[in-house]
């Protein structure tokens, strides 16, 4: 075999230092997450219904942005450009939580680094989705969200390592400045990733006109995002009930760390999976698990089945964060594959916060296991839509944008 033979595929390599760049961020980012609702509830008496306002109102601000992201990178063909600038707002993000001096600041905060996801996400995904094909689209994106979850992994150990060597154990502001170091260098990552060119399209239909475009599957899967994401609340509330269940910041942050690696490890199997049997059964999957997962949230009576419940919440990701991209890429028309990428980030977006509002306030009115059998509800209702009404997308459709049989 030759020396050009064994070379990875520029596909691929790209795609790698895609998730290179997811890599970095979130090791920036998880160093400092995890602790925004101990940091909102310790410093400035925050209540869960304070935090699941303060999560909706950022994750709902910054989604609408998505779709008109999207829209922009297939317009005039800048996907790169646009991500960085979205990556750029997650540096921007730590500095604003360092000038906050109460929960209105942390808000501020949160909205800049939600922006920034808005930008970025859409066209960060058509630039997988292009260097790859159909027949391995589900492998390109678990490999980005393997890295993207690993980045995600090792920023929370740094975390817990700090935080357990620190005398005061929430004094947080020196892990803030400390986390800019990573997001700074997943900038520099895009010096090494290719973008596809395509020319500038000077005349086209504002994004909300190509409705009629859009497969009635894809249709039908935005609709199922919503209702599935009505009782997926922040990641804020499970941060909560496990520090309610007994265990101290510290090692909140070590079950936030287990979650992440094995959504790392996971990813990449359940993307290769999906090629393999199809989009549908992992989708189904995926929410099913997540249903027992909240259930578990709900009941845990120990700690060691709290430690279970985040394992299992692991899995759920890596068998549905990746995929899902997969299937929207893969029906979605060629030259709209942004819009639509962004369009479902969108409608994920726009549900959080109502999502969030709902979860704050039952914890508040009943207790926390309403919040997560609520949740679990929705759930199973979404994975029974899907199994009954969305047909699996044909194997043939090796290029992206052919729509399901």
């Amino acid at each position: 075999m030759s020396d050009r033979t064994r070379r990875p595929r520029p596909g691929i390599v790209n795609v790698f230092f895609l998730g290179m760049v997811s890599f970095f961020t979130d090791v920036s980012t998880e160093m400092v997450y995890p602790l925004i609702p101990l940091y909102l509830m310790a410093a400035f008496g925050a209540t869960p219904a304070l935090v699941g306002v303060i999560e909706g109102i950022a994750e709902s601000v910054a989604s609408l942005l998505k779709v008109f992201s999207g829209y922009i990178s297939d317009r005039f063909a800048k996907k790169k450009t646009l991500a960085f600038w979205g990556y750029a707002a997650g540096v921007l993000y730590k500095v604003a939580l360092l000038a906050a001096g109460s929960w209105v600041g942390i808000l501020g905060a949160r909205v800049i680094d939600r922006i920034g996801k808005g930008i970025r996400t859409a066209p960060r995904d058509v630039m997988v989705a292009e260097s790859t094909n159909g027949a391995s689209m589900g492998r390109s994106f678990g490999l980005h969200k393997a890295l993207d979850m690993f980045g995600s992994a090792l920023g929370i150990l740094v975390t817990y390592f700090v935080l357990s060597g620190m005398q005061d154990a929430r004094d947080y502001r020196p892990l803030f400045w400390f986390s800019t170091i990573p997001g700074v260098l997943g900038l520099v990552m895009f010096v090494f990733i290719k973008e596809k060119k395509r020319p500038v399209q000077p005349k086209r239909e504002p994004f909300w006109k190509n409705a009629r475009r859009i497969d009635a599957q894809l249709k039908l899967y935005l609709l199922v995002c919503f209702l599935f994401t009505l009782g997926n609340s922040s990641n804020a509330f499970i941060l909560i009930k496990a520090k309610a269940s007994g265990f101290d910041d510290v090692s909140v942050i070590l079950l936030y760390f287990l979650f992440n690696l094995v959504a790392s490890l996971l990813a990449i199997p359940a993307g290769q999976l999906s090629d393999k049997v199809g989009r549908k059964k992992l989708l189904v999957g995926g929410y099913l698990v997540f249903s027992a997962c909240y259930l578990g949230f709900a009941f845990a009576y120990n700690q060691w089945l709290m430690v279970v419940t985040f394992v299992l919440y692991g899995a759920y990701t890596a068998m549905i964060a990746g995929v899902e991209r997969a299937y929207v890429a893969e029906i979605a028309p060629p030259d709209l594959k942004g819009t639509m990428l962004g369009l479902q980030s969108t409608v994920v977006g726009v549900a959080l916060l109502p999502a969030s509002i709902i979860a704050g306030v039952l914890w508040d009115a009943f207790g926390s296991w309403t919040t997560f059998a609520f949740g679990a509800a929705l759930s199973f209702a979404a994975a029974v839509i899907l199994l009954l009404f969305m047909r699996p997308i044909a194997r043939s459709s090796a290029v992206p944008g052919t729509p399901a049989a």
